[in-house]
């Protein structure tokens, strides 16, 4: 970590079929190797899915999806004179979003359908549902800050 200045943020464009910024964040995120073209393919196909099992907006359901996801607590390590506390510090809203748009992608990858696009909207769907294992990560998250209560008053 440079101790001059912080790296500047680079400007991301709106996905082109949706015209939502989230959605292209989560695109570059599904993108592996450089192949946007197949990331593109794999969330597009994911919201059409989504469309018509839910027959709702396929981004309303990313949003809330996002929405059921995001942590508020997380625990961060902090050392006071040679011992190590977990203390819970409430999340900033870009780390939150993308804590969220990782843990959707990572619990999608792990479920056991066939193609991307059929975990990836199965993932959404329930996670707009509260339930999944992306949910389940953020309220394990939430139950971590939670224990560690006791020790909020070194936060920085």
């Amino acid at each position: 970590m440079s101790r001059r200045h912080s790296a500047e943020r680079r400007e991301i464009h709106p996905d082109p079929k949706f015209g939502d910024l989230v959605v292209s964040k989560f695109m570059n995120t599904v993108m592996k190797h450089g192949k946007k073209s197949a990331a593109e393919r794999i969330v597009y196909g994911a919201f059409d899915q989504v469309e018509s099992k839910v027959k709702q907006s396929p981004v309303a359901v990313f949003h809330q999806a996002l929405e059921n996801i995001s942590p508020a607590l997380e625990v961060r390590s902090r050392r006071v004179g040679g011992a190590t506390y977990q203390v819970p510090v409430e999340v900033r809203p870009e780390r939150r979003q993308a804590l969220a748009l990782r843990w959707l992608l990572a619990s999608a990858r792990a479920r056991n359908e066939k193609t991307m696009v059929d975990r990836l909207s199965a993932e959404l769907i329930d996670a707009s549902n509260n339930r999944g294992s992306a949910v389940k990560k953020r309220e394990d998250t939430h139950r971590m800050a939670d224990a560690n209560r006791a020790f909020s008053h070194y936060r920085w």
